[in-house]
């Protein structure tokens, strides 16, 4: 429809029966759960979203949210760019029923009123791309575990069950 802001809300099962498609710009700071994972709010995501009517006759939503966002690095706490896509592939639903019904490579949108806000089904896929252990690719800290004096000391250390074991091996002779 447009390539400016994503609509606010929309009535899936009329674009369905259109065959419409909904391209539009989604503001990471008007998807507050999203930023909640994120170190800042600033960017934006390009969504295109397609409303059609598959051969078994629902009414689908399929489509893409991609851009980039700033997540925590969780080796070094600074900021990391990190792209996300999201592919989204819903049928329209009216109840639990329905929802159980559908084939397996659906989700259900439980569509309850005419309109339904597109902003919170774009960024629930969106949280679920994120990864959940950002890092840098090349990230220059050292972690402190597994390096070679580490091991080294570990090895030292005696093993306070050795006791036990002589002790076994003592009733094992007798």
């Amino acid at each position: 429809m447009s390539n400016g802001p994503l609509p606010k809300k929309a009535d899936p099962r009329k674009l369905a029966e259109r065959g419409a498609q909904i391209t539009g710009i989604a503001e990471i700071s008007a998807m507050p759960r999203l930023a909640s994972f994120l170190c800042n709010e600033q960017g934006a995501i390009d969504v295109t979203l397609d409303f059609a009517v598959d051969e078994q006759h629902l009414r689908t939503l399929s489509g893409k949210a991609v851009g980039q966002v700033q997540m925590t690095c969780q080796r070094c706490l600074e900021p990391v760019a990190v792209d996300v896509e999201a592919e989204l592939s819903l049928a329209v639903v009216l109840n639990d029923e329905q929802a159980r019904n559908l084939p397996r490579y659906y989700d259900p949108l439980l569509v309850e009123e005419e309109d339904v806000e597109l902003l919170p089904i774009v960024e629930d896929e969106l949280i679920l791309s994120l990864p959940s252990v950002p890092m840098h690719v090349d990230c220059s800290v050292k972690t402190s575990w597994g390096d070679s004096e580490t091991v080294r000391l570990q090895q030292e250390k005696p093993n306070p069950f050795s006791v036990l074991a002589s002790l076994k091996n003592k009733a094992d002779k007798s």
